[in-house]
């Protein structure tokens, strides 16, 4: 009998690079689980386009056509619901949820974030680590609470800031240690692997796989 898999629905705003690279680790890596879908905020979002050749249902709940962001997030709720998800990840969502919505997702909704947090929470994080002199810098995955960039870590990336480095070049740095932590933070979350306690978080280790028996 097949394992049942646990539904992933990926938000995105953009390319979804991020979005891209949890669909390949979920393929790659055999997790319990599937990328049941990718909702996108605006229509013209290219990485749509990409879960589209891969056969990934795909929607577009447009936040131009909500009355207001609470109609917006009951819009995009309403679209979630319909694949029962085990996880939602946001994946370069550009959308400040509401506290409503952050709570009806609580312990399912994790986010990444291109920097190391608490520090440069927000926009414009690589310029603002340039513009500080700082030598580190780096991506942060944690789970959404309603407070904006905040939320129980679940792991961190670091990476060198290097003499001559340029917004872009800081940028591609960060975003390859991205596309490495978030897939396997968001399998630790479909697995049942994280603990937390407050802002504390102890990712479990995956089980072994179980030895072959050969044939006597």
């Amino acid at each position: 009998m097949q394992a049942v898999q646990a539904p992933i629905v990926i938000l995105i705003s953009g390319r979804g690079t991020n979005m891209q690279a949890i669909v390949r680790a979920c393929t790659a890596e055999a997790w319990p689980a599937r990328v049941a879908a990718v909702i996108s905020n605006r229509p013209d979002a290219a990485g749509l386009g990409f879960a589209r050749e891969l056969g990934i249902a795909t929607h577009v709940v447009d936040h131009c056509q909500a009355s207001n962001r609470e109609a917006f997030d009951a819009a995009l709720a309403a679209c979630i619901d319909a694949y029962a998800p085990k996880a939602v990840a946001l994946a370069g969502f550009m959308r400040v949820l509401t506290p409503g919505f952050v709570r009806r997702y609580a312990g399912r909704l994790i986010n990444i974030h291109p920097s190391l947090l608490p520090a440069f929470a927000g926009l414009g994080t690589h310029r603002r680590a340039l513009d500080a002199g700082v030598k580190w810098h780096g991506a942060t995955v944690h789970l959404v609470t309603p407070d904006v960039d905040h939320g129980p870590i679940v792991a961190q990336a670091v990476v060198p800031v290097l003499d001559g480095d340029t917004e872009e070049s800081l940028a591609a740095r960060v975003l390859d240690q991205e596309h490495r932590i978030y897939p396997a933070a968001v399998r630790a979350l479909v697995e049942g692997r994280l603990q937390v306690q407050g802002l504390h978080v102890r990712v479990l280790p995956a089980p072994c796989a179980q030895p072959r028996q050969e044939a006597v």
